[in-house]
């Protein structure tokens, strides 16, 4: 039996899968990942010690590594994020390691049953799920449930297990090696592009039950101390700490903010319906602060369908929306409630022509609600709406018909989609899931592949900015159009989307430009670290300053187990304390929960140190020195205004060529990093204790040289 070393906030234990012989171990969480704390950095850093970096993504060698956090289960706001790190397979062109990350309730139950980590390596030869119990896990038979939609197997699962089992499955896409295929707990939290290695492993799902206490350091006035301060300086979705709409309760307000709860509005599907008050601002209320529906559906169409909101575990905002819409259940055979967030929930109107732009249509609502059920009950990935953006592109430019063998053509009853018929969602999604014909299999890869496959030049995605993607395949998303360099650089140096929202969150606050920048200049020490969106200023060492600490921040809360669509809140509602929030929250909740006493400053460090283990094991990947030329890609769109205003002029998002390589010269001097190839130099390694990387790095020539030799 392995040394367990508890430790408040950490189980000390970890549990290892192996699928091909079927033993499950348990093996200590120190001293091994002392310095990863948890989340995607454990999945880095066993992947550097276990993986071979030629490892595709269904070969057996490959692993996943789910991890919560240190804040997992403590009760710390929004707490509820696990990360899942394997080879993905969407990415191009070349799989490579990325996270997938999902909230619900898993990352608190696999804490509550007494783990750190699971890592699942091996292939069974029968599928399988995963039953935890507190101390005790097993494999069970999945055979009835393999096949099924993950409703179902949902379902199924938790008629064998105790009341109260957080359960995570895989649908039919998962199964049938989809890449475009999700991971799904509790329904409707999902982690993407991961789904296909659960499927080639033959493991369906896990279960888990967990009631055991979770011990942290600081006493219960303390603990309620910080978590009532981080109640205080709560904003809305992606920490807008402005309302939507002019208020004699608030100096600013901001139409692009996401804080709609706006008094008056009615969510007419609660029994009785719910009306806003005025209370607007009190902290007491924040659940009404963001009113999901009304923004993924429409003022309208939402809010006639909104039921309440609903979250993950420890979560006061409850982003995610309930509607019910009785209509389109017996009207296209789905459930009567929907509940989901984020692009999936609106995406399915965006391949019907009619309705595309219009969410305040019937039709429209209907699509959204059919397509969101169908994609998560079969397991399908949207990446983001690319997969519909890509579709809708293919039809309105005849590719279908040019490309399509003319007998699968005629199979598809095309005047559904001019004619608004949500079941053509339905026949798509079960198409990708089962990969039928030339379009399930390759709407089921990603936007690069099918690209490829069709030889379809990838300048045509760039002329229409509907379909704008990343070079590695990944959709546009907080990029250029939400904080100019620092965006663009941030999307150019992750495998994947990086789905980092301390750019957004601080860049569409809703605060004014004055406001942001004495906010930046009191955090970066620079007033310039921050433009207005559609105003960049030409690149300076404060943005690159900036950047280092989003991508810091991002890789950190990916340890913590923190959600970043809220966090950082470096700022507030709160105007008596001039907007500005709390950078150093993140540390005192994990100081008072470990009874260390580490400042914020050095777990940014922690975070940046997983970045970096990061793209050392892509290079190795990849076999690549050269990251700045062959990896840390930016798409020609950002160069491209349609009404050709000049870069650095009110109006436009456009970028710079000479100013984004300008930018990373200045970013890679920062951070000590080769300029020339964007390789981490041995300085880089040493600084952030990672001494171990190099001598691997020099015997397969991933060194840059040193300067002046």
């Amino acid at each position: 039996m392995p040394n367990i070393e508890k430790r408040y906030g950490f189980t000390g234990k970890g549990m290892r899968v192996n699928l091909t012989t079927g033993q499950i171990t348990s093996e200590p969480t120190f001293p091994r990942f002392e310095k990863e704390l948890g989340g995607a950095a454990i999945g880095y850093k066993v992947f550097w010690d276990e993986v071979p970096p030629e490892t595709q993504p269904q070969d057996e060698a490959n692993k996943l590594v789910i991890a919560p956090g240190p804040y997992s289960g403590t009760g710390a706001l929004c707490s509820s994020r696990t990360a899942i790190t394997t080879i993905y397979p969407i990415l191009y062109p070349i799989p490579m390691i990325a996270s997938g990350h999902l909230g619900g309730d898993i990352a608190a139950k696999m804490k509550l049953a007494g783990w750190d980590f699971i890592i699942v390596e091996g292939k069974s030869d029968k599928p399988v799920y995963l039953y935890i119990n507190n101390g005790k896990a097993e494999l069970r038979d999945a055979s009835p449930m393999w096949g099924q939609g993950t409703r179902r197997a949902t379902e199924d699962i938790a008629a064998e297990t105790p009341t109260g089992t957080s359960i995570s499955v895989i649908g039919q896409a998962g199964e049938h090696l989809v890449p475009m295929s999700i991971f799904i707990n509790a329904k409707s939290h999902s982690a993407g592009g991961v789904g296909s290695i659960f499927g080639g492993k033959k493991l369906k799902g896990i279960a888990i039950y967990g009631d055991e206490p979770i011990h942290i350091k600081a006493d219960k006035k303390t603990w309620e101390a910080l978590v009532d301060r981080n109640i205080e300086i709560f904003g809305s979705l992606n920490q807008h700490v402005v309302p939507s709409w002019p208020s004699p309760l608030f100096e600013y307000f901001d139409p692009a903010s996401r804080w709609l709860g706006q008094p008056g509005n009615v969510w007419r599907k609660a029994n009785p319906p719910i009306i806003l008050g005025e209370d607007v601002r009190s902290p007491n209320k924040i659940a009404y602060r963001w009113s999901a529906a009304q923004f993924f559906l429409g003022k309208k169409q939402g809010l006639e369908a909104q039921v309440r909101n609903n979250g993950c575990y420890a979560c006061p905002l409850r982003c995610y929306a309930i509607v019910q819409d009785d209509g389109a259940a017996a009207k296209y055979n789905i459930h009567k409630v929907t509940e989901n967030t984020c692009m999936s929930l609106y995406v399915g109107r965006t391949l019907f022509p009619k309705i595309a732009k219009n969410r305040d249509l019937r039709a429209a609502r209907e699509a959204s609600l059919v397509g969101i059920q169908t994609m998560d009950d079969y397991g399908v990935w949207c990446n983001y709406g690319q997969l519909h953006r890509d579709f809708a592109k293919f039809y309105k430019q005849g590719y279908f018909q040019k490309f399509l063998p003319e007998e699968e053509y005629k199979t598809w009853d095309w005047d559904k989609i001019e004619n608004s018929d949500a079941s053509f969602l339905q026949d798509l999604i079960s198409a990708i899931a089962y990969r039928k014909g030339e379009l399930g299999k390759w709407f089921g890869e990603s936007t690069p592949y099918i690209l490829d496959h069709y030889g379809i030049p990838q300048t045509e995605w760039t002329e229409d900015k509907s379909t704008n993607y990343w070079a590695l395949g990944h959709p546009k998303h907080h990029a250029n159009e939400d904080d100019g360099q620092v965006g663009t650089l941030l999307n150019c140096l992750y495998n994947r989307d990086p789905m980092a929202h301390g750019t957004v969150n601080f860049s569409r606050c809703g605060l004014p430009l004055a406001e942001k920048q004495r906010i930046a200049e009191h955090f970066w020490g620079d007033k310039l670290a921050i433009d207005s969106i559609g105003d960049y200023k030409p690149t300076n060492p404060a943005k690159m300053k900036r950047l280092r600490y989003v991508i810091a921040r991002k890789e950190l809360h990916d340890m913590l187990g923190v959600c970043s669509w809220m966090a950082p809140w470096y700022v507030s509602p709160i105007k008596e304390e001039n907007y500005i929030g709390d950078m150093d929250l993140e540390a005192k909740l994990y100081n008072a929960i470990t009874g260390q006493n580490i400042p914020y400053q050095k777990l940014d460090d922690l975070g940046f140190r997983a970045w970096v283990l990061h793209r050392a094991y892509t290079m190795r990947e990849m076999k690549e020195l050269n990251m700045r030329k062959k990896h840390d890609l930016y798409p020609e769109w950002i160069f491209h205004d349609a009404k050709n205003i000049p870069v650095f002029t009110k109006g436009t998002i456009r970028m710079d060529p000479d100013d984004i390589e300008k930018s990373f010269d200045i970013f890679f001097e920062q951070i000590h990093f080769d300029p020339k190839t964007g390789a981490p130099t041995a300085e880089a390694y040493k600084e952030l204790e990672l001494d171990y990387v190099i001598p691997v790095m020099e015997k397969e020539g991933l060194m840059p040289e040193k300067k002046g030799s």
